[in-house]
């Protein structure tokens, strides 16, 4: 029987995606598509795997001005919303002055009937 060499310790899946994300994994290829030596496509991929921090460290925090994933309230929007903020504000003053300035009525519960 023949003996296989075992490493010492032990590393787990956990402490490999830790490494990864700590340093960063780079895998970068082209793929080219010819025809008769006229090259009909080319892709390219470059693909980063590494944590938030360390793309950050690198300047690669492309996420924080993308329109699409963050969501960034135009100035105008901005006055609007605070405009309909302080409307509401307003109509609920009035209604509560209202409220105040009414005497109060008594009212039946709903589903009794006087007799």
């Amino acid at each position: 029987m023949e003996r296989v060499p075992t490493v010492a310790g032990s590393t787990n899946l956990i402490d490999i995606l830790d490494r990864i994300l700590d340093k960063g994994l780079v895998i970068a290829g082209d793929i080219r598509v010819s025809l008769a030596n006229v090259e009909l496509l080319t892709i390219r991929i470059r693909l980063l795997v590494c944590s938030v921090d360390k793309a950050e460290q690198i300047g690669m925090n492309w996420w924080k001005y993308d329109s699409n994933l963050t969501h960034q309230v135009p100035a105008r929007e901005t006055r609007a919303l605070s405009a309909s903020a302080d409307t509401r504000a307003t109509v609920a003053q009035r209604l509560q002055t209202r409220r105040s300035a009414t005497p109060s009525t008594t009212r039946a519960k709903p589903g009794s009937r006087k007799k």
